[in-house]
């Protein structure tokens, strides 16, 4: 199609932008839901099969060494083939590895599948976040990724409640395995539903200028603005303190705190929950205003003393809380009051960060952006836990010995403020000359 002929047709509607959204958003949802379904039945493993925590380990790592492999050429992918396309294939990779991890126990067969996801499931990411740039540009995009979001934590929020709504499956650890199985058929039919939708769309509606895709050059791919990096540096810096803070929480409440397990979980999972419900009101809110980058400059700067308050501050007062299918327990204010504001800004700062890069990069190099900002956040996901896991060995951190883990928290903090730096960076480069319109409402230009 050419670029007038493009311009001529009408954008889409309000109601195909929205079935895009939810067929694209179900897709992630059974994404999400296969990658954190293998959490619950690591006990399982380990009694029933005999697995080590070195072998649990492996199985983790090589979700985020695959994705780091993938995601090289996945941008390229996406551009070349489309999203109607990519997000089905990376879908039934997705459904591929389930079946895998659910067919045996055996370690290797295990970590193939593992791996496996991590080709589908960090490219799905890419195309989806891509096609709803493509749908939702100038309309709502941060709203759209906000719900988009919100559905997709739903799946790891999903996953984790399974261990009460399906807890007869849990006798075993294949049954919950299988059923995670069944949520990714649910996320392949969704993908293939959206290929009808976005098929149907073209040549009635305009969805973008379909330019010539870059060839795989990296020089050439990925050499975009200095506000597209400090977008990444920030990306990298948000998730790999949030990701690994929230994957040492359960352990780190119970140990440094004195929770239980029950009630050490219920409070780290007030960190998705919060943000399936924030996220979607703070992308219309910036949707609405605009000021994209001094938002993001905000919600670093709320996360910076979170973790030296987790670590120091008195625990203050038992609260009451209540979470539908985990049930109630009583938690200390001063965690509770941590988790929220995190939760607030996990649902701030990815709510603006990743629709904001539709802004900078033109839509035909968007899949090798988002590709390379996803590939440089998962190499500080996989790299953090293992220097948060030294420290804590090398300061013998335990119940014995609480004080252990503030390093680990000093770690996470010094992230944290190299976070803000980005965001202070981004918003100065927003504000000059050069400015992209991050700062402005959607649908307004510059000038």
């Amino acid at each position: 199609m050419t670029d007038h002929a493009a311009n001529v047709l009408p954008r889409p509607s309000p109601l195909q932008r929205w079935v895009a959204l939810v067929l694209v958003s179900v897709a992630m949802f059974g994404n999400y839901y296969i990658y954190d379904a293998f959490g619950p039945v690591v006990d399982l493993l380990r009694e029933q099969e005999g697995f080590t925590y070195d072998q649990i380990s492996m199985i983790f790592s090589a979700y985020s060494i695959a994705a780091v492999v993938v995601l090289l050429i996945g941008g390229y992918v996406i551009d070349r083939w489309g999203t109607k396309r990519s997000i089905t294939l990376f879908a039934l990779i997705c459904l591929a590895a389930a079946a895998l991890m659910a067919s045996t126990a055996r370690f290797e067969t295990m970590l193939a599948g593992r791996f496996l996801l991590g080709i589908g499931a960090e490219p799905l990411i890419v195309a989806a976040t891509a096609a709803l740039a493509k749908w939702f540009k100038g309309k709502e995009l941060s709203f759209a990724f906000g719900i988009n979001l919100s559905i997709a934590r739903l799946g790891s929020a999903s996953a984790d409640w399974s261990t009460s709504f399906a807890s007869p499956l849990y006798s075993n650890w294949q049954d919950p395995l299988w059923l995670a199985t069944g949520v990714a058929t649910v996320g392949v039919t969704a993908a293939m539903l959206y290929w009808m939708a976005e098929s149907r769309a073209e040549g009635r509606v305009n969805l973008g200028q379909v330019e010539q895709t870059d060839r795989l050059q990296l020089k050439g791919m990925y050499a975009f603005s200095a506000s597209y990096w400090y977008i990444v540096g920030l990306c990298v810096v948000f998730y790999a303190t949030v990701f690994p803070f929230r994957a040492f929480a359960i352990d780190y409440f119970q140990q440094a705190h004195g929770l239980d397990r029950e009630t050490a979980g219920m409070l780290s999972s007030l960190l998705p929950m919060a943000a399936i419900v924030v996220t979607p009101l703070f992308g219309l809110w910036v949707d609405r205003v605009g000021r994209r980058s001094l938002f993001m400059a905000v919600g670093s700067l709320v996360m910076l003393p979170l973790f030296l308050l987790v670590t120091y501050a008195p625990p203050g007062p038992a609260i009451g809380i209540w979470i539908p299918f985990a049930g109630s327990a009583e938690v200390p204010l001063t965690l509770l009051l941590v988790m929220l504001m995190l939760g607030g800004v996990f649902s701030l700062i990815p709510a603006v960060m990743w629709p904001s890069v539709a802004y900078i990069v033109r839509e035909s190099r968007l899949g090798a952006a988002y590709s390379m900002m996803t590939l440089c956040q998962q190499v500080g996901v996989a790299l953090v836990p293992l220097a948060v896991g030294r420290f804590n060995t090398a300061f013998a951190a335990g119940p014995q010995n609480p004080a252990g883990y503030a390093p680990g928290m000093w770690f996470y903090t010094a992230l944290a403020a190299l976070g803000l730096l980005f965001s202070w960076l981004l918003w100065r480069a927003e504000s000059g000359p050069g400015a992209h319109g991050l700062e402005y409402a959607s649908g307004r230009k510059p000038g």
